[in-house]
């Protein structure tokens, strides 16, 4: 690993029983501010995410994106000899992170009650799919599992069918809890010297992520509307078509932008009085008729004369970029938001974790292969006379 330089993080261990996304994320988040990760993974199979697809030069895209600057040691936690080592772990760690199937941290002795009296400074996140306690507590949970369950899937899609978000959304929700948890944790650690647990429950992140529509549709208010791209309540604010074929995403917030809008965009400044669109709750009621009039007036023109006159109107809008658009979008490169890491396979691209950059550092070390470490780290732990026998093993 290359040594963290002046990196808020620098020198915290964090020990991680992870696989998938949501944990992997918190602590590569982590390790990007200079905290020393440890992935323990299973001997000769590791993360299952490392199998999830080949689309990286052979390697998998979730995996590449949430496990760049970690340590790998493959550890057969089962095997009773695998406890003296990971004992030896936990001894030099300050956090230990764990997304395990539901009980599988305790059945191991890892959960916070029995670890604390042993490693009082120790901070243990658990992150699960319903959280301790209640009818759900042992069922299992799965990103698009969260997502349903949650609600999320009643408000997205179209008015004809539910359609999950095209990114782990749950998966990355609650990475980001316990990412913040962890932090804040740390913090507290400093004023009072002694550990505690962080629990993140998918669940609860989804249903934080959810209170918009929760509180509109209170006391049994008609929900949201599924409206595909659309905004479900602020009209217009989604996609239109130019007359090239192309879309593109218009964004309205208020009744002054409207006003702009109807005047140097559409150059129709009669439907600013126009009883059906009036105001907000005036368009979205009328938003059939309000597509297909836009629609019109931008038929005779391509989506980026659209958008130049929209941006000289000074009102938002987007472009609809596709994956191959963003490897190439303009302000990423213009802001240097692009580096490479290295991997089992070399160099790939990487983009800085938001909030840092060229000018503002990055731990931005390898992608591990499976056991990368493992000898590395039995031999700074004692092991290293040992190591020959516990591969042989397979606790190793």
């Amino acid at each position: 690993m290359t040594a963290a330089t002046n990196l808020p993080l620098e020198g915290v261990t964090v020990v991680s029983l992870e696989h998938a996304i949501a944990a992997p994320l918190a602590t590569r988040h982590l390790a990007d501010q200079g905290a020393r990760v440890i992935k323990i993974e299973r001997p000769g199979v590791g993360d299952f995410a490392r199998a999830y697809d080949r689309r990286v030069d052979g390697l998998a895209s979730h995996f590449v994106w949430v496990n760049r600057s970690k340590e790998s040691l493959c550890l057969d936690l089962k095997q009773p000899e695998a406890r003296d080592i990971l004992e030896a772990i936990l001894a030099k760690a300050d956090v230990l992170v764990q997304n395990l199937a539901p009980g599988a941290a305790a059945r191991l002795g890892l959960s916070y009650e029995a670890l604390s009296p042993k490693y009082p400074g120790l901070i243990v996140c658990d992150i699960s799919g319903y959280g301790d306690g209640g009818p759900y507590t042992e069922k299992k949970a799965y990103d698009l599992l969260i997502q349903s369950e949650g609600g999320f899937l009643s408000v997205t899609g179209t008015p004809e069918e539910e359609v999950k978000s095209g990114i782990s959304v749950a998966d990355i929700a609650a990475g980001m809890y316990a990412y913040s948890g962890i932090l804040a944790a740390l913090l507290e650690r400093a004023r009072t010297g002694r550990g505690r647990r962080v629990e993140v429950a998918m669940i609860d992140t989804m249903m934080e992520w959810m209170s918009f529509p929760l509180y509109y549709a209170y006391k049994g208010q008609q929900p949201p509307r599924r409206s595909g791209a659309a905004h479900a309540t602020i009209y217009p604010y989604g996609p239109f078509k130019a007359g090239d074929g192309r879309t593109v995403m218009l964004g309205l917030q208020n009744e002054r932008e409207w006003a702009t809008f109807c005047d140097k965009v559409l150059e129709r400044p009669d439907l600013k009085t126009d009883p059906r669109f009036v105001d907000n709750a005036a368009r979205t009621a009328h938003r059939t008729e309000l597509h297909d009039l836009i629609v019109a007036e931008f038929a005779g023109s391509s989506a980026e004369a659209v958008i130049a006159k929209l941006d000289a109107a000074d009102i938002a809008n987007a472009h609809v970029n596709t994956m191959a658009d963003l490897w190439e979008h303009p302000q990423l490169k213009a802001r240097g938001r692009w580096t490479t890491v290295d991997s089992p396979v070399g160099p790939l691209p990487a983009l800085y974790p938001p909030g840092t950059g060229p000018d503002r550092p990055a731990r931005m070390d390898p992608i591990p292969a499976l056991g990368a470490h493992t000898d590395a780290i039995l031999a700074e732990l004692g092991f290293a006379g040992r190591a020959a026998d516990l591969h042989a093993k397979g606790v190793v």
